[in-house]
């Protein structure tokens, strides 16, 4: 475990950021059927869940490879909110590297956000340009995990 290196620029690093890897992609989109149609039919990935505004499809190993989300229109907007990147996610091992990465952004006066989405444990946050970075923990195969999100978020003391 690389708990106290340095990363190029000489900052400390996150615990154990070898152990992550991309988790999915979450997009905004302005036509939720027609995303899940192009997703399904030209990318091959399965629709695994839809509830609402969000649709989740995945190539068969994790319970999304793609998140995607319909915007809602504003008022007097013909084009409602701007389509475009929410997030990029990153999966990690265990709660205990959660945990350890909220410690890391405090110490770094950077804001976050933690989640049970039951499925997933998360973690919110943005990079240094603004772009939402969440990491998570698949918790589908815990006695206390759920294998579908099914619209239920809970947010967690940080």
């Amino acid at each position: 475990m690389n708990t106290n290196s340095r990363n190029s620029s000489g900052s400390e690093e996150a615990p154990n950021t070898q152990s992550r890897h991309l988790g999915h992609v979450h997009l905004e989109v302005r036509d939720l059927q027609r995303s899940i149609d192009y997703y399904r039919d030209f990318v091959g990935l399965q629709v695994i869940e839809a509830v609402g505004r969000f649709a989740f499809l995945s190539f068969g190993e994790h319970h999304h490879d793609i998140a995607l989300q319909q915007v809602r229109r504003t008022r007097g907007s013909e084009s409602g909110t701007r389509p475009g990147l929410y997030h990029v996610a990153f999966e990690v091992p265990s709660e205990g590297e959660l945990t350890a990465a909220g410690r890391w952004l405090r110490e770094h006066g950077t804001p976050f956000d933690l989640v049970d989405h039951g499925v997933s444990r998360a973690l919110y946050t943005q990079d240094p340009d603004g772009h939402g970075i969440e990491l998570y923990v698949d918790r589908r195969a815990l006695e206390s995990g759920r294998e579908r999100w099914g619209g239920a978020t809970e947010r967690l003391a940080g």
